[in-house]
């Protein structure tokens, strides 16, 4: 069977086994632990102290709980992803075996953060490196001290990119041969040549 908010596809086996993990605790705590899902989700963090004292209170194991939250996040981030509305998500969670309850205090949760956990999937998708500078040389390479026999050329490259996150800088060196530079030059035209199409 499948499911919109897997993207149209079946259930892992994974989420269906801890569904039943989810289904032994209260409506209530339910709601609760989703509560600090969602605050994880949107980079607000965990409180830590409010699962320990959750997990006490269900009885559950370090396991179950880590597995509850797992299953937690793939249903609520998937479900955002593919913009799944509420009612819809209710519906194919009792299908799963959810409870009414547990799945009106899930959808609740969401709901209220829908709008919210999408914009932070747009601000943290597609994030790629920056390239912000490019230094080279040509280096060759003597085959014997003795000789002075001068080599194929051998090109250093080192990249500064810039990372997705603020204030992330890596800089990338390497030595390549003069055959396969000029692979690399041919395959960079290209991409640019299909890059430039695109406009």
């Amino acid at each position: 069977m499948r499911f919109r908010f897997c993207g149209d596809l079946d259930c892992p086996d994974w989420v269906l086994a801890e569904i039943s993990t989810l289904a032994k605790i209260s409506s209530v705590k339910m709601k609760l632990l989703c509560v600090q899902v969602m605050k994880d989700l949107l980079g607000e963090g965990i409180d830590y102290d409010k699962l320990a004292k959750l997990a006490t209170d269900v009885k559950f194991e370090s396991s179950d709980m880590k597995a509850s939250l797992a299953v937690l996040t793939f249903i609520l981030l998937s479900a955002s992803k593919h913009d799944v509305d509420s009612e819809s998500l209710s519906s194919e969670l009792q299908q799963l075996g959810l409870p009414k309850e547990h799945t009106t205090g899930l959808c609740k949760s969401y709901e209220d953060k829908h709008t919210a956990l999408q914009e932070k999937l747009r601000e943290t998708s597609l994030r790629f490196s920056r390239l912000e500078g490019v230094s080279w040389r040509v280096d060759y390479v003597l085959s014997s001290s003795e000789l002075k026999e001068v080599n194929e050329p051998v090109v250093q490259l080192q990249l500064q990119t810039q990372g997705a996150e603020q204030n992330s800088t890596q800089t990338t060196v390497m030595s390549i041969g003069a055959d396969k530079f000029r692979v690399l030059l041919m395959e960079l035209k290209q991409a640019q040549a299909l890059m430039n199409a695109l406009h």
